[in-house]
C-alpha cells in the first residue's frame, strides 16, 4: 500500500489535499506507473463517489492529462522543466539559463543544481522570487505554459474534473506538483472562467488567498 495527495477545491474555494491509500504495484516501467495511477484514481473515486478525478502526468490515460505534464508544457518555446531549473539562483552561483537549452532530463541533473549552495531564489523574466510563499513560483510559470500550450477549448476541459493527481508527485521528496497547480486552475475557472493574466503581485495574492492554509 502507498499514500499520495489528492487535490482539490473546498466548499470555501480553497485548494485543499487529502492522502490517500492505495495499492501499490513495485516497479519503474511506465505500464507500471499508469496501473498505481489507476489504482490511486479508484481509491479517490472510492473514497469520494461523487469525484471526477484526472491524472496530471505523462501516465495518465486521458489525453487531456498526459498534455498538462510539466515535460510536455512550454512557454515561450522552452520546455516547463527547463525554465524552473534554469531560473534558480543559489548561495555560490545561478541562475543558469543555458539549461534551457537542453533537454528537461538534462537539466534536472545538472550537477551544477546540487553544487552551488543553498537555494535562495528563482529569477524569471528579470524579476526575483522568493522561496515564500513554497510552490508560488512553480505554480505561476506552470499557469504560463498551460495558457500557452493548450488551447482555450483545452483549458475549460479541466472544469470536467474535480479531483487532481500525480502519481510521480512523493510529498516526502518536493514541494512542487502539476496536480496542485490544476487543482489552482480549475478554481480560476470557476472564479473567473479563465485563467487571468497575472502579474507576480496579483498571483501572491491569489495565492495566499485561495492555496495557503
Amino acid at each position: 500500500m502507498a499514500r499520495r495527495p489528492v487535490f482539490c477545491i473546498s466548499e470555501q474555494k480553497k485548494i485543499i489535499s487529502k492522502q490517500i491509500e492505495f495499492n501499490w504495484i513495485s516497479g519503474l516501467s511506465k505500464a507500471q506507473k499508469m496501473k498505481n495511477a489507476d489504482s490511486l484514481l479508484q481509491a479517490v473515486q472510492m473514497q469520494c463517489p461523487s469525484a471526477k478525478p484526472l491524472e496530471i502526468s505523462t501516465k495518465s490515460r486521458e489525453s487531456l492529462g498526459a498534455k498538462l505534464s510539466a515535460f510536455d508544457l512550454k512557454y515561450q518555446g522552452y520546455y516547463l522543466e527547463n525554465i524552473f531549473q534554469s531560473s534558480k539562483i543559489f548561495t555560490n552561483g545561478g541562475a543558469y539559463p543555458d539549461l534551457l537549452h537542453v533537454s528537461p532530463k538534462e537539466a534536472k541533473k545538472d550537477l551544477r543544481l546540487r553544487n552551488s549552495g543553498a537555494l535562495k531564489a528563482f529569477c524569471f523574466e528579470g524579476i526575483t522570487w522568493e522561496l515564500e510563499p513554497k510552490t508560488a513560483f512553480y505554480d505561476f510559470i506552470y499557469l504560463k505554459a498551460v495558457q500557452e500550450s493548450l488551447t482555450p477549448e483545452e483549458i475549460q476541459q479541466i472544469r470536467n474534473y474535480t479531483h487532481f493527481t500525480d502519481i510521480e508527485f512523493n510529498p516526502d521528496k518536493s514541494i512542487n506538483t502539476q496536480a496542485r497547480s490544476v487543482a489552482e486552475i480549475r478554481l480560476m475557472l470557476d472564479l473567473y472562467q479563465e485563467i487571468p493574466e497575472l502579474t507576480k503581485e496579483k498571483f501572491i495574492d491569489f495565492y495566499q488567498a485561495y492555496v495557503l492554509d
